[in-house]
Order: C-alpha cells, then structure tokens, then sequence
C-alpha cells in the first residue's frame, strides 16, 4: 500500500491503514491521491478564507474543473470520468476531510443535480448543461420550501404552468446550496394540472432566472456554502427544459435527488469526523507535557476517545459505502439508464435513511470529543479544529433531518412502508374514527356537510374528463 502523503512528506494525520480501501479499485484510490494532493495545494488554505469571509468556493470549483471531478459521475462518452456511486462517496469524504466542508457540500449538490438530469438524459439536456460541466459549470439542487421545512420533498410554494409551448415557473426556496452562484438549479414544483400530492415536475433554470441573495448568508458553520432562499419568478423556459415526463417529480426524488444526496452527505458528515481526528492525532502526538515527560497521546483517557472515534466513523464510513456499492450493483456502476417506471437506486432509500442518520450522529458527537482531547488548543482556530467542529453541527439539522429520519425508519419498521406515506396519498382510517367517535350526532352531520361542500369544490377545480 503507498503511504499517505501531504506536500511531498508523510502525512501528518492517520494512515492508509485506517481507510477502508478494499472498498475502493485502483483507479478510484488514484484520484484520491490526487484530490489530496489537491486539497494540500490550495482548497485546503481555501476553506479558511471561506469561512473567516463567507466567500463561496468558486476556486475550488475551478480546480475540480480542471481536473474532471465535476463530471465524476458523467460517462465518458459524454466527457465524464464514468465513476460509480463509491467513487463518489469517496470523493466528498476526502473534500471534507482534507480539503473544504463548505466545497465538499456544494459538490454534493453538484453531482445531485447532474444525477438528476442523467436520470433522464436527453440531447438537449446533455449539450447544454452535462457537456460544460469540465469549463465549470456549476449545478445546484433547490428543493426546499418556505411552507414545508424538513419535509422538504414537497414544494407547497412552487408551481409552473403551460406557456408559449414551454413553461412558466414559480419556485420559492429556503434553502439553497450554492444560491446565487450555481450556473443552473434543478428545481422541483408542482405540476401544470395539478392533481394531488405526488404529481409534481422537475424543472432546469439558468443561474441568470434565479434571484438570491448570498449577503445574508450567514452560518455558524458550513460558511462558504452560501445555503440562502431563493426566488424565481414567473421565468419562462422552453420544453426541453423539462426533467423527464411532467408528473415524474416524486420518482425522481426517488431515485435521483435523495439517493445522491443521501451517500453524499453522508460522506461529508464522515469525512468532517475523519478530518479532526487527523488533527487531533497531530496535535496529541507532538505536545509535550515537560513536568510529567509525557505526550498527551500517552494518557490513556485520550487514547480511549481516539480508539472509539476511529471506530464508530470507519462503523459509518463503511456503511455508506456498503449502500453506495448496492446502488452500484442495482445500476451496472452507475451505467445503467432507467426506463420511466423502473427504480433502482429508490430501492435502498430506507438503508439511505439510516447511513444519513448515523454519519450526523457520530460526527456531532466525536468532533467534540477530539476537541475535548485537544484541549484548549483546539479551541484556538489556527489549529483548525474549530471550524471542523461548527461544520459537524450542520449534519443533524440538514433535511430531512434526523428526527424525521428516525420516525420514517421506526414507523416503517413497527407499521409497515405503506405507513409511512410521504406522498400524501392515503388517510389514517383509524386515527379519523377514533376523532369522530367524539363527535355526537349534529356534529357529525355537521361534520358530513363541510366534506361534503369541500368535496364539490375539489371536484369542480379538476379538469374536465375527455
């Protein structure tokens, strides 16, 4: 195995030895040497910049340009590095551990929306927004709304309409990586002729349509990623602007947007764990405590706190990967096209679910733990830590976030998937009888007749039957 290096000498955190690279092939291991070697030569001297400046990372993007990593996931045929879902995950770890968290997030929104629009390739798509990707074109994914917080997969504030033979859009977002910056956001509304909860439509808008406004960004960590609302306003798009068949926006969350968000993130949580263990092995291995003659690496209690960082991380980090390699295996390394109705990588939503869940949990928890071993120079932000340590706390509160992922998880474990209902699509016969059995009989009349009046408005909003 080579050794790990960091400007030409051994690097100064944990070694090969504790990666779990039999997860990866040869080549996959090659660009992550490069990406360090990267990281080492500027992104990482970035990433302060970006936080003490809440400036976005337009210069990492550039070197992942440069160097091919924007189209990771692309075939090649198409200009693309043609890598699978672990090389992916391998990716963003080693952007958040070595290089910049702030980068390593806008690059998982990245390759979200470049996923997106490969889900549904077509030659338009590919000529306008997959082929650039080398010159630095930036993508984004914005599917947040005002209205719906962590439940985030419906867009109760956005619409889009027929119009001069494309469409009209209206998209209000909350949060938005990369808003303001991005070259084009992919962008989930509700459909034209809307019919109910799940029929909804996936959308590209040029960076130029999109309003933002990146000076009121400001975060207790994750600063560089420029995360704000957004705002598009009625913007008229033409037809092959369209992801997919109208009404495929919750197949292709499916599929696309949560599954790439989920491995991705993931790995960012992983890789910020990783990244203050790195530095707290340096900083306990060099500092002297002169009146005992020990390192404070020789004291058992931050043994015990490094020993069970690694552990519970690689536990993580593996499990990621694990559910990357599945995907993989469902989609021929990420080369498979889907027809319209079949699904692939949705089929391990629920393990997504959980590895998002476990990355966020660890992370919060061991970054303050190699703080505590530190002491109080990582308290101090030259040594870093600090930062890694704000950027942690993004984890847990990031949609979904971990509370509703370990509902969905628990609910669907004790009452079944089709409890879970995420789409809107059925009611809870037992929780509406239990309510109405409260009712005595005018308030149940009373109750009947305002369904009833509801139910002839609904009908005369649906469009008419051919």
């Amino acid at each position: 195995m080579a050794d790990k290096t960091w400007g030409g000498e051994p690097f100064w955190g944990l070694s090969y030895d504790w990666d779990p690279d039999w997860l990866l092939t040869e080549r996959q291991k090659e660009l992550r040497a490069k990406l360090i070697d990267l990281c080492e030569g500027e992104m990482r001297a970035n990433a302060k910049r970006s936080d003490d400046e809440l400036l976005y990372p337009r210069r990492n993007f550039e070197i992942l340009a440069e160097n091919g990593f924007l189209s990771l996931t692309v075939p090649e045929e198409y200009g693309g590095l043609g890598e699978n879902h672990v090389a992916f995950t391998m990716v963003c770890e080693t952007l958040a551990r070595y290089g910049c968290a702030s980068t390593a997030m806008c690059y998982v929104m990245h390759i979200g929306a470049v996923s997106t629009l490969m889900l549904r390739p077509t030659p338009e798509l590919i000529e306008k927004y997959i082929r650039p990707l080398n010159d630095c074109k930036i993508g984004t994914l914005s599917y947040s709304d005002p209205e719906t917080g962590s439940h985030f997969w419906y867009p109760f504030s956005s619409s889009a309409e027929r119009s001069n033979g494309g469409f009209k859009v209206n998209k209000k977002a909350s949060w938005t990586t990369s808003g303001g910056f991005a070259d084009f956001y992919v962008v989930q509304t509700t459909s034209p002729d809307f019919k109910g909860y799940d029929d909804l439509s996936v959308f590209v808008i040029d960076g130029e349509h999109v309003q933002a406004q990146p000076s009121l960004w400001d975060a207790l960590g994750l600063r560089g990623n420029q995360s704000g609302p957004i705002q598009v306003d009625g913007i008229e798009i033409p037809a092959d602007q369209v992801v997919g068949p109208l009404g495929d926006g919750a197949a292709s969350n499916d599929e696309a947007v949560d599954p790439w968000f989920l491995i991705g993130s993931s790995s960012v949580w992983n890789g910020i764990a990783m990244g203050a263990i790195d530095i707290a092995k340096r900083h306990t291995t060099r500092k002297r405590h002169v009146d005992v003659g020990m390192r404070v690496a020789d004291y058992p209690t931050i043994q015990d706190y490094v020993g069970e960082a690694v552990m519970d991380t690689n536990a993580c980090r593996v499990f990621v990967m694990s559910v990357a390699q599945a995907m993989d295996r469902a989609t021929d390394d990420n080369r498979r096209v889907l027809e319209v109705g079949e699904t692939a990588r949705a089929d391990f939503l629920h393990w997504a679910w959980q590895i998002k869940f476990e990355a966020a949990k660890n992370t919060a928890h061991h970054v303050d733990k190699m703080l505590h071993a530190c002491g109080g120079s990582g308290y101090k932000r030259d040594m870093e830590l600090e930062r890694y340590v704000r950027d942690a706390k993004a984890g847990w509160v990031m949609g979904p976030t971990n509370e509703v992922l370990r509902q969905f998880v628990g609910k669907a474990v004790l009452l079944g998937f089709d409890a879970l209902d995420y789409w809107n699509q059925t009611y809870n016969k037992r929780v509406v009888e239990n309510e109405t059995k409260k009712l005595d009989a005018a308030g149940k009349r009373e109750l009947a007749k305002e369904l009833s009046e509801q139910a002839d408005k609904d009908e005369s909003r649906e469009p008419a039957k051919a």
